[in-house]
């Protein structure tokens, strides 16, 4: 990884977590923005990014979006990526795993989504993140406290060490109801999954729909001692 120092340092970081906790997301992001040039929002098309993608065409509209294209998302996932792009023309940047799944077969076993999870996010989503984040200085997530206790301390600026960024997250405070609030009044495009008991979507093989009662993200990695895919700490 690169040994680049922060684009902000630990102490205004602090300063604006505080500053910006309980402001609204178009204002974090404007932040964002202004602080620094070199920035990118890393979009998966869930409900959280693509109301995000809403509010970033509305404050700047050629703001870089990149997305991960582990050539095993559903269906669903490539359409709700097609429909963005029908209404918001947005800058989409897509990020593809260096092995096909051919290669990755070939080269690790078939079906590595089993026998071994995290090589196979590290494969298929995590270098090919690395390649995205590279060159930037900081980056725009949809992480949001509710969704998981590994993220319910994050902030809404952090210095994000596993990639050597500074680390935007404007609706780490929203509910689920915010964001589906805000979908429905600003009549953005959704995957259509999320009606059918699907509120985390990931790759077609680690995906499950959630029981009542389960947490929201029980349908990732199903059977597995994993809740993350390696993108966030």
């Amino acid at each position: 990884m690169s040994t680049k120092s922060f684009v902000l340092s630990a102490e205004e970081v602090a300063r604006l977590n505080e500053e910006f906790l309980n402001k609204s997301p178009e204002e974090i992001l404007k932040l964002a923005f202004d602080k620094v040039e070199n920035i990118s929002f890393a979009c998966s098309f869930g409900a959280e990014d693509v109301a995000i993608v809403d509010m970033i065409v509305k404050i700047k509209p050629d703001a870089k979006i990149f997305y991960l294209d582990t050539d095993l998302l559903f269906e669903e996932t490539y359409e709700v990526r097609d429909r963005i792009l029908e209404k918001y023309k947005a800058n989409l940047i897509k990020y593809s795993p260096l092995l096909t799944l051919e290669e990755q077969s070939e080269q690790r076993g078939a079906e590595l989504w089993k026998s071994d999870p995290n090589g196979c996010c590290g494969i298929r989503k995590v270098e090919p993140l690395q390649r995205a984040l590279g060159e930037l200085d900081a980056w725009i997530t949809g992480i949001r406290r509710e969704q998981s206790p590994t993220r319910a301390n994050s902030g809404v600026v952090e210095l994000d060490t596993k990639f050597n960024l500074v680390k935007f997250n404007p609706i780490v405070m929203w509910t689920d109801k915010q964001v589906w609030d805000y979908i429905a009044a600003h009549e953005v495009p959704y995957n259509k999954m999320h009606d059918q008991g699907y509120p985390s979507i990931g790759c077609i093989h680690c995906t499950r729909a959630v029981k009542p009662g389960e947490d929201p993200r029980a349908g990732r990695w199903a059977g597995h001692e994993k809740t993350e895919c390696g993108l966030h700490q």
